[in-house]
């Protein structure tokens, strides 16, 4: 049986091709599993109908729109999510579905292990509900090769230490840390990178200012920005910005108080930009990040 199944939901379309579907599991070597935290399955699913029910499972489930959108359904809320954008599930959890997800291509993968909460907490993703999670392209890239790994190995540890890495990269990715596209980024937009994160993105640096870090003309850092990072500079930043306010409001900081240290001393536009990235307003992520999703 499938880990995470999609099951379509009249009324059916095309004949009622449900779509197709790869996914796989791993078993981790055991440095691996001593680690705390490690993927236990991923996989990849062409919808071809409108509506799904979806499937979970008991881990922690990581859900990208690789291609297309959809509407995400819980419980609890729906959400829309565009190309490139990601769901966080928590395990055992009732009630999903997608809607409007015909042609869409999804990512996925599970992670398990004792460590795998305060992974999540470190991801700003731990949630009592399902919540959509800012997702950078790189971290895409890393998912696509995570399933194309796991399916190429499935049921065995073969590729442990190479998913373990990819998943490590998931986490340097979301932190700031010089993830690029490739392998690694050049000295020039690693200067600006580092320049961002070591303010802990509270300065609102515009493209000038990071082009002047550089020290390359405006258009061409841009385009060399997006072309090693695969998101321009200015959005960027904004990600970033959104995720130091997660960890900010976990930490005990009001919605005030959060805006400020980011630099948006505006409560009105902070919250209006958190919710645009994290899919719900400031206040709605505090109350389902609960007790559990604090440090």
């Amino acid at each position: 049986m499938s880990y995470v199944q999609f099951i379509p939901k009249p009324p059916v379309i095309d004949g009622g091709d449900p779509g197709v579907f790869v996914q796989g599991t791993h078993d981790p070597a055991a440095l691996v599993e001593r680690s705390g935290v490690w993927i236990h399955s991923a996989g990849s699913a062409i919808l071809q109908q409108q509506n799904y029910r979806l499937y979970t499972c008991d881990k922690w489930l990581w859900m990208i729109i690789d291609e297309g959108g959809a509407v995400f359904q819980s419980k609890e809320d729906e959400f829309e999510l565009g190309k490139g954008e990601c769901v966080v599930i928590p395990p055992g959890m009732d009630g999903c579905g997608l809607k409007n997800a015909k042609d869409a291509r999804v990512l996925w993968l599970t992670i398990d292990g004792p460590l795998s909460s305060d992974f999540l907490r470190q991801m700003n993703a731990l949630s009592d509900v399902p919540a959509k999670q800012g997702t950078l392209p790189s971290q895409v890239l890393l998912s696509r090769q995570i399933v194309q790994v796991l399916v190429r190995h499935t049921g065995t540890g073969d590729a442990s230490y190479q998913l373990g890495q990819l998943l490590w990269g998931l986490l340097a990715a979301h932190s700031g840390q010089s993830v690029a596209m490739s392998a690694t980024l050049s000295h020039e937009i690693a200067r600006v990178v580092d320049t961002l994160r070591a303010c802990q993105y509270k300065d609102s640096f515009s493209l000038a200012d990071m082009a002047a870090i550089s020290r390359m003309p405006v258009e061409t850092f841009r385009k060399r920005f997006s072309a090693e990072l695969g998101i321009p500079p200015l959005a960027y930043l904004q990600f970033l910005k959104m995720e130091r306010a997660k960890t900010l409001l976990r930490g005990g900081l009001n919605v005030k108080q959060t805006g400020v240290e980011i630099g948006m001393p505006d409560p009105y536009h902070f919250s209006k930009q958190f919710k645009h990235v994290v899919g719900m307003s400031p206040t709605a992520y505090l109350k389902h990040v609960g007790a559990s999703g604090r440090d």
